[in-house]
C-alpha cells in the first residue's frame, strides 16, 4: 500500500477531454514491483490530502474489500460558510444524480442510495466553521451535497456552493486522516496529511493553530 497527499485541483484520472492527471505519474511509485500502483479509492479533482493506492493485484483486491465493507475510516477537513448550531451530529440524508446530463453530479434524494455522514465542529469564526467530516458511506461528492444541503456550503465548492466557478476559493475540503487496518496481527495504519496551503487562512481564523 502507498498513502499519497493529493494535491487539489489534480484529477485521479484523466478526463475525456485530456489533460493532466495524477496516473500519468505513477510509473515514478514502483519501487522496485513490475507494474505501476493502482487507486484503492478516489478523491475529487478539487479536494486534497490522503489517497490510497494498492501496489499490485493482490493489494488492490484486498484495500478494496476493506473499503467495501467500511473498514477504512476516514476524517476530512473541511471550512464551511455560516455553520450548524450544535457542536456535533450526523447528516443521513440519501443521494441520488442529478440528472444524466450532469454525469457525477448529486443531489439529495429519498429514493437514492443511503448516505451518512458524521460531522464535528472543530472552530468558528462568525462567518465560517471548521468541521471534521466522517464519511460513514462513500457516495460521489457526499460531503458537499450533505454540507450544502444543511445550509453551510463548503467554501470554494462552485458546484453545490454557489462559489464562482473559475475566479474564487480553492475548494476548502481536505481528506485529513485515513485508517487502514491492513493486517489481522498488527495495529492499523494511521496517516494524516499536512493542511493544504490554500486552506491555511480560514483554518487559522477559526482556531487552527498549526501542525
Amino acid at each position: 500500500m502507498l498513502v499519497i497527499d493529493k494535491p487539489a485541483g489534480l484529477p485521479v484520472h484523466r478526463g475525456p477531454k485530456g489533460g493532466a492527471s495524477l496516473e500519468d505519474h505513477f510509473g515514478a511509485l514502483t519501487y522496485g514491483l513490475p507494474r505501476p500502483p493502482s487507486l484503492a479509492h478516489r478523491l475529487d479533482k478539487d479536494t486534497s490530502g490522503c489517497l490510497v493506492l494498492g501496489r499490485h493485484r493482490k493489494a488492490l483486491a484486498h484495500l478494496g474489500l476493506l473499503f467495501k465493507h467500511g473498514k477504512v475510516s476516514k476524517t476530512y477537513w473541511a471550512v464551511v460558510q455560516g455553520g450548524p448550531v450544535e457542536d456535533e451530529g450526523e447528516i443521513d440524508m440519501p443521494l441520488g444524480r442529478l440528472d444524466d446530463t450532469r454525469g457525477w453530479w448529486m443531489k439529495p434524494d429519498p429514493d437514492g442510495q443511503p448516505s451518512v455522514t458524521r460531522w464535528k465542529v472543530m472552530g468558528r469564526t462568525d462567518a465560517l466553521t471548521w468541521l471534521a467530516l466522517e464519511p460513514l458511506t462513500g457516495r460521489t461528492h457526499q460531503l458537499r451535497v450533505h454540507c450544502s444541503a444543511k445550509g453551510w456550503p463548503i467554501v470554494g465548492d462552485d458546484i453545490y456552493g454557489g462559489a464562482e466557478r473559475f475566479s474564487g476559493p480553492i475548494l476548502h475540503l481536505h481528506a485529513r486522516e485515513i485508517v487502514v487496518p491492513l493486517s489481522k496481527n498488527k495495529p492499523p495504519v494511521r496517516v494524516v496529511a499536512p493542511v493544504p496551503a490554500h486552506m491555511r487562512e480560514r483554518l487559522m481564523a477559526c482556531g487552527w493553530t498549526g501542525e
